[in-house]
């Protein structure tokens, strides 16, 4: 059984249309990344999916269990983190952490230690009897979702759980997340950042505009638009066609020539550690000199601008204007 399946989710405010027919499956125990600029419809995604926000149509299950007819059970199985930390600052991360138990009707005893178990996790040991307003940014994200672990679920939704937070702690928080992966919990991740679905995630869904545009694991995503490509730079213009001809029987598609230097050809090739020096032979044996050879594998940025015609840092500044 799938632990998420949303079929044709839609999600009308008036004229806007947040969700516009979203297909997604998430498996058990799987990292999923939901990737897209702001305004994509990641957020409303979740909203629906954890009974916060009714579709306007569509259908979303959690492990089987009906998200519209069967809100309470879907609710018992589920944890959420939101955008911005929902830690309760006057109490310490210890305190916050109880509260959530009691809010679960966990005895007393079983709370405590679930507190501690979860403080020793996220690494919050040394700050547990301090209040939540002396912690740094990472520190309280990282409270926040321990918070929502306390109930033991089995599926966690994150959504954009490192917006604002420094590189470093952007790291830290992803080291927290593998290895909730790594423990079998089932995590729906929404991001922006495509260096974070890829570190993460091991299968995503590209969305722009309440709709899914691809999906796949980082390196399927990558070899839709042509997968590796080698980038040739040699010391004369005049042995271009040579090069041309002596590197052909490496690459899957054309050899083109920059058009901004002119000296330097392009082309896709089959993976594989062997392409490199074979190119390297090849262009010897024909009497070509040369100055660099680089193979470069496409990026999740470089999928997103083939997917939408806009970089996704451009199109996440266009979308929060």
């Amino acid at each position: 059984m799938a632990a998420v399946v949303a079929e044709g989710l839609k999600k009308h405010y008036g004229e806007t249309k947040a969700l516009d027919g979203l297909d997604l499956e998430v498996a058990q125990g799987q990292i999923f990344g939901l990737l897209g600029p702001n305004g994509a419809g990641k957020t409303t995604a979740v909203k629906v999916m954890t009974t916060l926000a009714r579709p306007t149509a569509g259908r979303v299950t959690i492990e089987g269990l009906d998200v519209a007819s069967e809100p309470a059970a879907v609710r018992s199985r589920i944890g959420l983190t939101g955008q911005y930390a929902a830690v309760e600052e006057r109490l310490t991360g210890r305190e916050n952490l109880e509260l959530v138990g009691r809010y679960f009707h966990h005895p007393k005893a079983q709370l405590k230690a679930r507190a501690s178990e979860l403080l020793e996790m996220f690494d919050l040991v040394e700050a547990a009897e301090r209040p939540a307003k002396t912690y740094s940014g990472g520190m309280r994200r990282r409270l926040d979702i321990a918070m929502s672990l306390v109930a033991r679920p089995s599926i966690l939704f994150l959504d954009e759980p490192t917006t604002g937070l420094d590189p470093r702690s952007r790291i830290g928080m992803w080291d927290f997340i593998a290895r909730l992966g790594d423990e079998g919990t089932t995590v729906l991740l929404t991001t922006q950042y495509l260096e974070e679905a890829d570190v993460l995630a091991r299968k995503i869904a590209v969305i722009d505009s309440g709709r899914k545009i691809a999906e796949g694991s980082s390196d399927e995503l990558k070899d839709q638009i042509g997968g590796d490509k080698v980038r040739v730079s040699i010391v004369k213009l005049e042995n271009i066609a040579r090069a041309k001809e002596a590197i052909a029987p490496f690459c899957t598609g054309a050899v083109d020539q920059d058009a901004e230097s002119l000296l330097t050809l392009t082309a896709p090739i089959r993976a594989g550690g062997g392409v490199v020096p074979n190119i390297i032979r090849a262009l010897d044996d024909a009497g070509v000199d040369v100055m660099d050879v680089e193979v470069r594998r496409p990026t999740l940025d470089d999928v997103f601008l083939v997917l939408t015609g806009k970089a996704a840092e451009a199109a996440t500044e266009e979308e929060g204007r």
